[in-house]
């Protein structure tokens, strides 16, 4: 199991940085776990002997060279980097479009540096027809990746609309599985065979210690991509002792 600690823009001192990292040390042993840390963080970690796995909240689509304020992916890849996420809604909601997703995850690619690729639908309608926006997110990517760089991208599913709201509120087992499930037939249109078995599915959307073994438990997915609860010490702890 993955667990993904997004900060995001929560943890804004080095002491509270310092204390989410060595915390996260004594969870290696229940599943997987990467930081994905404000940038001027990754450098302080850099080079730390743990388990814990460095992650990056976003990568440029520079290359570099005359490009103010952008980490590219060469950057992240010298301070030991081994995950990035790429396409998350908040980064969407401030007008990445597919073509950008694109080329961050080409450029993540490149420098040996696994993309999450964030995708979900912003609400649910009656039709169904929020698999048609899923799919096509998920084809503007992989659609252009060769079949090496398929299997190493990681899909993290977040619902806009789940994200947010209390652990009731959230998605269900039952509908998770469906589209993790629908999330793996669109992939086998890339991927033969049972190879789009091999890609990694992680969930994100209000995942809280007293949901996240029911949605860990039959649902298919291989992890998580965790929010607000992941800066909170003893809610994280449990949530990953939870799915271990």
């Amino acid at each position: 199991m993955l667990i993904v600690a997004n900060w995001k823009a929560y943890v804004d001192t080095t002491e509270k940085a310092k204390k989410l990292f060595t915390s996260a040390k004594r969870l290696t042993q229940y599943a997987d776990i990467a930081l994905a840390m404000p940038h001027p963080y990754i450098g302080m970690c850099a080079g730390t002997k743990s388990a814990v796995m460095l992650a990056a909240q976003d990568v440029s689509a520079s290359t570099g060279g005359a490009d103010t304020g952008e980490v590219t992916a060469s950057t992240l890849a010298s301070l030991g980097v081994s995950y990035v996420i790429i396409g998350h809604s908040e980064r969407r909601a401030k007008g990445e479009d597919d073509a950008v997703i694109l080329e961050k995850v080409q450029r993540a690619l490149a420098h040996n540096i696994t993309p999450i690729l964030c995708i979900g639908e912003q609400e649910r309608d009656p039709d169904a027809k929020y698999l048609n926006h899923v799919r096509a997110q998920l084809a503007a990517v992989f659609s252009k990746l060769s079949q090496k760089e398929r299997l190493a991208t990681v899909v993290a599913y977040e619902p806009i609309w789940a994200i947010g709201k209390t652990a009731a509120e959230s998605i269900q087992p039952v509908d998770l599985e469906e589209m993790v499930l629908y999330i793996r037939k669109v992939l086998g249109d890339y991927l033969p065979g049972k190879s789009a078995q091999k890609v990694r599915i992680l969930y994100g959307g209000s995942t809280e210690p007293t949901n996240a073994r029911a949605l860990a438990g039959g649902s298919g997915v291989d992890g998580f991509l965790v929010g607000h609860a992941s800066v909170d010490v003893p809610t994280f702890s449990a949530l990953v002792k939870a799915v271990s």
